[in-house]
């Protein structure tokens, strides 16, 4: 038994590999770390969304690495989040969030978000070159969320450095003190507005912040901020850069949307399902022994539920690794399922729709500058996303 996730490349391509392990079966015991440990990897449609759903499978992390001291350093704010718990604390921390992320919420946003992709854009001198993470889909949502939370300008750039340190596969010296840093500003941030309170969704969630039964503590309320900051743009950052990639790659898709702009809605679906920007779902594990997908899984261990190899499944999605902009992939994974699906979904679509959109319009002859053989990606299982994307305007 080895470890299929460390191959570098699967940072590259992890596609080949979900194919192989999910030809013999959709779901697989895998080693991961040292000592023996071991995790199953779900690489099924169906198994997938099945244990998105599965109450058996926990996020209480604290509970899971109480009894298997890892030596890890991580704040509490970054370990004990929102994500890494159950209901009924998991409940009453997204009903006190959701607001800000409805559909109307968003819809307020938009002009806000046409905004700053414009501004971003000026940049780009016709006939030039730019890296397209870089210059657009990192600043895009880090701007966006550190606005909505009232973070300084001057701020957001080392916050946006902090939130990428969290995801440095194999560095765990390096993702504990991003950890800190970022828990430590927040706690700042969260201080500076009880003393002067603004209209940023950081002083929303203090408002709930007295301590009593049903509202939030300050330590909650920093966690929800740490969480907002990192969950409110990495996400969205990969899924620009991946899906301008696979634009840019299938220039007849490309060509269709210049002539229909209005299929960009039902297009990201596709482009979502295509290349996921979460590859591997965060850390679940099992409190009882279950099966699933044919395969006994035992209590106590963990479960990695992978919607980028289930977004590929031919079961569910035929011809998975072809680009179809006529597919109806609405039933994608890439955002999760049940009661832990992303938060920031609407946020998420209105920025990378607003964002291709002006791209292809204000550029309508944009092409790869580079070969897509030597473009790198990020070390991490979990997200799936560039660390540059060069393009000729």
């Amino acid at each position: 038994m080895n470890d299929p996730l460390t191959d570098p490349q699967f940072f590259t391509n992890p596609y080949p590999t979900y194919t192989r392990l999910r030809s013999t079966a959709p779901v697989h015991k895998v080693s991961t770390g040292s000592e023996g440990r071991c995790s199953y990897l779900v690489t099924g449609y169906a198994e997938a969304r099945a244990a998105f759903a599965d109450p058996r499978l926990s996020k209480d992390t604290a509970r899971f690495f109480a009894a298997r001291p890892s030596g890890r350093n991580l704040h509490p704010a970054v370990a004990q989040n929102m994500l890494a718990i159950d209901p009924p604390q998991h409940t009453r921390l997204r009903r006190v969030t959701a607001k800000a992320f409805t559909t109307g919420a968003v819809a307020r946003l938009r002009p806000y978000i046409t905004e700053v992709v414009g501004n971003l854009l000026d940049a780009w001198r016709p006939g030039g070159q730019a890296d397209l993470v870089a210059d657009l889909a990192v600043p895009l949502p880090v701007t966006v969320i550190c606005q909505m939370l009232g973070v300084p300008e001057d701020d957001r750039t080392l916050v946006s450095q902090w939130s990428n340190d969290l995801f440095a596969a194999g560095q765990p010296q390096r993702i504990d003190a991003a950890s800190h840093a970022l828990a430590t500003y927040m706690t700042e941030l969260v201080t500076s507005k009880q003393k002067r309170p603004d209209q940023s969704l950081l002083h929303d969630l203090i408002t709930h912040s007295s301590g009593d039964d049903g509202s939030l503590t300050q330590d909650e309320v920093v966690s929800l901020a740490v969480l907002l900051v990192v969950a409110g743009h990495e996400t969205t950052t990969n899924l620009i850069g991946n899906a301008t990639l696979a634009l840019l790659q299938h220039p007849a898709s490309l060509a269709q949307l210049r002539v229909e702009p209005g299929l960009m809605s039902t297009t990201l679906d596709e482009l979502l399902r295509f290349d996921s920007p979460m590859n591997i779902a965060t850390f679940r594990y099992s409190t009882e022994p279950l099966t699933l997908g044919g395969t006994e899984i035992p209590a106590g261990v963990p479960v990695l539920i992978a919607p980028g190899a289930a977004n590929r499944d031919p079961a569910r999605f035929p011809d998975p690794d072809q680009l179809d902009l006529g597919r109806d992939a609405s039933a994608h994974l890439a955002f999760g399922h049940g009661i832990h699906r992303c938060l920031g979904v609407p946020l998420a679509r209105a920025e990378a729709e607003i964002a291709l959109r002006a791209i292809i319009e204000r550029f309508p002859n944009i092409r790869l500058a580079a070969n897509g053989e030597d473009l790198e990606w990020r070390q991490t299982r979990l997200m799936r996303g560039l660390k540059s994307l060069p393009v000729a305007l």
